[in-house]
């Protein structure tokens, strides 16, 4: 049997298949890119977070990034293989959320840090959907904080409810647990030991003071939908 592959447009590889002289099977494959871990540098010197801390965090989510890859490639090897019904498939389909979300959170979390000049616009659409729903920003913010604030490692996160529009602080216990379906997150804080104990112990209350000061709120507003 003689394989011939050509590139194609895209990254696209054609495969032909001259088993039979009078036959060329065409498959297109295309190559679906990994995952890259992006930089967040730009945040170290941020007032409240240590370099220390930082690179710490960076190097964390960027092993999430490294295993989000990995766990795809070991689940599209096995499709191709016929192993799907084995253990270690579902297994491995399970870890995708836990890998997947620690990336995506982590992202959404330093790139609503690094607060621009002038805070959050509250004349803003999302500073008006917080005093429709909680009454006023301050209560909005009293709120956030005591979920922060709970005992246990996870996340605080402000989600919009796509379907009304409503804003609602939930607590996240885990990467892959406990996300409300059909919301979009606005707001992230890291609550789990590694984001603050470096710098401010188990004093986590004085740990998110130092968030909310860094936070950048035009991303938490680009957000809504």
């Amino acid at each position: 049997m003689r394989i011939f592959t050509l590139a194609g447009v895209g990254g696209a590889a054609f495969v032909f298949n001259f088993n039979n002289p009078l036959h060329a099977e065409i498959k297109n494959e295309v190559k679906i890119m990994p995952y890259t871990a992006k930089d967040y540098s730009q945040l170290i010197g941020m007032e409240g977070f240590s370099e220390t801390l930082l690179k710490n965090h960076f190097t964390l989510y960027q092993g999430y990034v490294t295993n989000t890859n990995k766990v795809l490639d070991m689940l599209g090897q096995m499709l191709k293989d016929g192993k799907t019904a084995s253990p270690e498939f579902a297994e491995l389909k399970r870890r995708l959320g836990w890998e997947f979300n620690g990336m995506r959170l982590h992202e959404y979390y330093f790139e609503n840090l690094g607060r621009k000049k002038g805070g959050m616009n509250k004349e803003g659409t999302l500073a008006k959907n917080m005093t429709d729903e909680f009454g006023s920003y301050e209560m909005w913010e009293k709120d956030f904080k005591a979920v922060g604030t709970m005992r246990g490692i996870g996340w605080a996160v402000l989600y919009q409810d796509s379907a009304s529009g409503r804003l609602i602080n939930f607590w996240i216990n885990e990467h892959d647990v406990s996300h409300p379906a059909g919301c979009n997150p606005l707001l992230i804080l890291d609550v789990f030991e590694h984001a603050f104990m470096i710098d401010y112990g188990l004093k986590r209350a004085d740990y998110i003071e130092a968030f909310f000061k860094n936070i950048d709120w035009s991303a938490a507003e680009s957000r809504l939908k």
